[in-house]
């Protein structure tokens, strides 16, 4: 997103709501994998490791449903929103929270490269 913008091939706003949304989908797909597919965790395709998905837990069982502002971290973000589905989190609370968080991000990475910050 950067590089485009940096390149001059795509507007700012634009940019950003792409890459928030997109990004705010794929987490929750993550919820709903979380929500409904617990029942295949312990299968190895599985896509969240025993070890990461307990992390999780732990973070959300501190810091409850304000952690998914934090859902943007790498390594955590996953098994975070996917921890969210499992607890069953309110779906839109969740995608506001998600939502804005991966917003954020993405508006300091695009002041980033205006060189702004």
């Amino acid at each position: 997103m950067a590089g485009l913008y940096a390149a001059d091939t795509g507007d700012a706003v634009v940019l950003w709501l792409v890459a928030s949304t997109g990004n705010t989908l794929g987490a929750v797909v993550n919820w709903v994998l979380g929500r409904f597919c617990l029942h295949w965790q312990d299968r190895k395709w599985f896509p969240v490791k025993p070890d990461q998905l307990a992390r999780a837990q732990a973070w959300f069982g501190r810091y409850g449903v304000w952690s998914l502002l934090m859902a943007w971290l790498p390594v955590v973000g996953d098994p975070l929103t996917f921890a969210a589905g499992m607890l069953r989190v309110n779906a839109w609370i969740f995608v506001i929270l998600v939502a804005t968080g991966k917003a954020a991000r993405y508006a300091v990475v695009l002041l980033v490269a205006q060189g702004l910050l």
